[in-house]
């Protein structure tokens, strides 16, 4: 098994609910950065956009993520935005082995549609906002990941199945 997997993908693809399986699986720790971002600031991530921006968000971020990548043997999963940063790129890509979560984009946007916790998502048009991060923010995930894995409509157990025989088949 890698020493540490963190996971990486756009809002909605599943990379807290399947990182949490995965970790229970494989007996590790498993942190969520946005999670942590709020248990220690006592506040939720849309209050923090609200009150510092985006750019307030993405430094305390990109400094959860140095911490947490820091750390052995765990299993991360990480904000959708998070591959913006190049120092986080650099940070997940040499300290673990990084899945990319993907997804077709209308599965995303059924998964996010009616969540009001996505700030980036509180527009017009939810769905072309989700086009056009994804656009953004698919080379960035695929330039640091290990495993590219379509989550699709597939049973959480069914992907961690998977993955935990991915890691087997490719010697880890």
């Amino acid at each position: 098994m890698p020493g540490n997997i963190f996971f990486v993908g756009p809002m909605g693809a599943g990379k807290t609910t399947i990182g949490r399986q995965l970790a229970r699986s494989l007996g590790r720790p498993f942190y969520d950065s946005d999670k942590e971002i709020e248990a220690r600031t006592g506040a939720d991530i849309p209050l923090i956009f609200e009150l510092e921006g985006e750019a307030g968000f993405r430094s305390r971020e990109k400094a959860m993520i140095d911490e947490l990548t820091r750390q052995p043997n765990i299993v991360l999963a990480t904000g959708g935005g998070a591959v913006l940063d190049p120092d986080n790129r650099k940070h997940l890509a040499g300290r673990g082995f990084v899945v990319y979560l993907s997804a077709p984009v209308e599965q995303l946007f059924q998964r996010t549609a009616r969540d009001t916790r996505r700030p980036l998502l509180q527009t017009e048009n939810p769905r072309q906002k989700l086009e056009e991060i994804l656009a953004v923010r698919d080379p960035l995930y695929r330039e640091i990941a290990d495993l590219v894995l379509i989550t699709d409509n597939k049973p959480v157990r069914n992907v961690t199945n998977s993955l935990l025989q991915q890691f087997k088949d490719l010697g880890l």
